[in-house]
């Protein structure tokens, strides 16, 4: 991929074999099951007496409008028991020596598609267990540059895209193809090119969705389109002293980070926009001497600000409707572990604003995971809920030893957590959790596979999704292991529950 001139293109991965694809689903569901059964055996079904709405399936709201973003509500399933649901392998990959893994970003699921972007393709890949893999493929005129995690009610996203067709030139490295997706059929339904891109590289550019609106900024000028039609709706000056850093959207909130000035007399200032015009509404200027800025929700909107340093040192939560601050919540050095902009290997690469997978917020808490402690016999971590109003810590909830927590999503007013576990005897799980009652409700129970346990779960280098009832696993970088470089290597496991046939 063309991270700015001069461009290094890597090689397009293939499908594996649909027999080679069905023996491997066997081997990891029987392997995956048989964790479960041993935890169950020895009294992990006594957890599903903290009680909670056992109705099986995903809620789902009245129809919504045209161009809503999705907030699925999860119920629990009929059986916490998992099965697989999904795995892909990809083939023709670099060997993990190489210095340029196949970059994978971008990981959305709908009710019967997981979608994921690699290299310079998207995949659809058919939720069912035992089902013939790919429903489809879209190849993309280049290499994906930046992704967002939001989908529309109806199952579209967007995507920038590094158009090839500049390859050997000077313009190779440029990120300006804003392409809009349909993830249930891999339609395209509409592409458009950024104006003024010239300085848009996969490092810097930074796409978000909004109620009806894409949003795309490159830290020297942003656009919006209509979800409609992929019409321009407005677009910022490429001179002004301050810029559109990124923008940070989700629902009808669309936040823009500014960056005013240049190196260090460099200051920023958050500003809510109306999303079909881009006027302000209102603007929240950053302390002097912040060195970053990271949008991890709009609406409510909370700052993630590095003061002084690289690595975040507080979140700032503000009023919604005047952008007046309400509280800071210190994350007391070593305490807490916001994880923004702490993906491995590709920080700060595929859009990066909105990333702290460390933070989750609710309409009226922000939940911070603590970093990981390294005694024995201890919770390996925990996660705390802050009132987003007063910045004062209600509630925490404790990993086990060796058992880490990482905050997923909001679902209500409940937080989606996994608890990992590379254990054989203790499985994975998927909990709901309650911050008023500290009730926690097992959605699903599931082994992970030993080799690549570790990776899958980790926030920094897999996207982890959970939709509909279900829990996905995607890497981020995928290498063939330099011994076995003609093995396929496990890019998506997706769990759902064995009680849904």
């Amino acid at each position: 991929m063309s991270f700015g001139p001069p461009p290094s293109i890597y090689t397009q991965s293939a499908l594996a074999a649909d027999g080679e694809r069905r023996k491997r689903r066997r081997r990891l569901s029987g392997a995956l099951a048989a964790v479960v059964a041993v935890a169950l055996a020895a009294g992990g079904a006594l957890l599903l007496a903290a009680g909670g709405d056992r109705s099986p399936g995903a809620g789902r709201a009245a129809v919504p409008a045209p161009g809503a973003i999705r907030q699925t509500v999860e119920k629990a399933p009929a059986s916490p028991e998992g099965q697989v649901v999904v795995d892909h392998y990809e083939e023709d990959l670099p060997k993990e020596s190489d210095p340029s893994p196949r970059y994978a970003p971008g990981t959305w699921a709908t009710g019967r598609i997981l979608a994921k972007g690699i290299g310079t393709k998207i995949i659809g890949v058919r939720i069912e267990p035992g089902a013939d893999e790919t429903a489809w493929t879209l190849r993309l005129d280049g290499h994906l540059c930046a992704t967002t995690g939001h989908v529309t009610a109806d199952g579209r996203t967007a995507v920038v895209v590094q158009p090839g067709k500049r390859k050997g030139t000077k313009d190779a490295g440029i990120c300006d193809e804003v392409v809009f997706v349909d993830l249930n059929t891999g339609r395209k339904l509409w592409t458009a090119t950024m104006p003024s891109a010239r300085e848009a590289y996969v490092t810097n550019t930074n796409l978000t969705l909004a109620e009806g609106v894409v949003a795309v900024a490159w830290g020297h000028g942003s656009v919006a389109y209509d979800m409609a039609h992929g019409e321009r709706l407005w677009n910022s000056s490429t001179g002004a002293r301050c810029v559109d850093k990124g923008f940070a959207g989700g629902g009808g909130a669309l936040l823009a980070l500014e960056s005013c000035g240049e190196g260090t007399d460099t200051t920023y200032r958050v500003q809510r926009l109306a999303p079909r015009t881009g006027k302000p509404a209102w603007t929240y200027k950053v302390a002097a001497g912040v060195q970053d800025v990271y949008l991890p929700s709009a609406d409510p909107p909370v700052l993630a600000v590095a003061a002084g340093d690289t690595l975040v040192t507080d979140l700032i939560t503000l009023d919604g409707d005047d952008g007046g601050k309400l509280a800071t919540i210190p994350m007391g050095g070593d305490a807490y572990d916001p994880r923004c902009g702490d993906r491995y290997f590709s920080a700060g690469f595929f859009g990066d604003i909105e990333n702290c997978d460390g933070v989750v917020v609710g309409a009226d808490r922000v939940f911070v995971t603590s970093k990981d402690q390294s005694e024995i016999g201890q919770p390996e971590n925990w996660i705390v809920a802050f009132d987003r109003k007063t910045g004062r810590s209600e509630a925490k909830l404790d990993g086990r030893s060796l058992e880490p927590v990482v905050p997923l999503r909001m679902s209500g007013d409940r937080l989606l957590v996994l608890r990992s576990s590379l254990s054989d005897i203790e499985p994975s799980a998927v909990l709901s959790w309650d911050p008023v009652t500290g009730e926690q409700t097992p959605y699903l129970l599931f082994g992970l596979p030993s080799d690549d346990a570790g990776e899958l779960s980790d926030p920094t280098q897999s996207d982890i999704v959970v939709e509909q009832g279900r829990i996905f696993f995607a890497k981020r970088e995928l290498a063939a292991d330099d011994k076995h470089p003609k093995d396929a290597v496990l890019s998506v496991l997706g769990i759902g529950s064995a009680g849904d046939g």
